[in-house]
């Protein structure tokens, strides 16, 4: 997909490959819908010189304690795997200016979370000039 050009963003995260389509992403555009796709920041940076017009909203704990206790409390990861999981994080905070809104995700709050993304949608579906997005 890569090869073909099929890819809106595409990087290489923690060893595996992550990337999003891009023809599902152009035929939602095409219809008026709403599209979320879950990305890292390097793939907003992407995408968002490919549509300025799209939403960009960061989603991230409360705080790095937080989510230092959340990686250790998965066991998915080795303790050299969760420290460099949480320097990313570290950098990834600083690219916030990037983003349009933060929503700040909670432990076993997670409601609260997709209450703030669903009000994101709906102010901005009430915007008086509408971001421009096609691709």
């Amino acid at each position: 997909m890569i090869e073909n050009k099929e890819l809106l963003e595409w990087a290489k995260v923690y060893g595996n490959w992550y990337g999003v389509p891009k023809q599902p992403v152009k035929q939602a555009l095409e219809k008026g819908r709403d599209i979320m796709v879950k990305i890292d920041v390097q793939g907003a940076a992407t995408i968002k010189k490919i549509l300025p017009g799209a939403v960009f909203i960061f989603l991230m704990p409360p705080s790095r304690e937080e989510l230092a206790t959340r990686l250790k409390d998965r066991h998915t990861e080795s303790s050299l795997d969760s420290d460099l999981r949480l320097k990313t994080a570290e950098e990834e905070i600083k690219q916030l200016p990037l983003f349009d809104y933060v929503v700040v995700n909670k432990q076993d709050e997670i409601d609260s979370a997709v209450s703030d993304i669903e009000a994101i949608i709906t102010a901005e579906k009430r915007r008086v000039a509408p971001r421009e997005i096609s691709l």
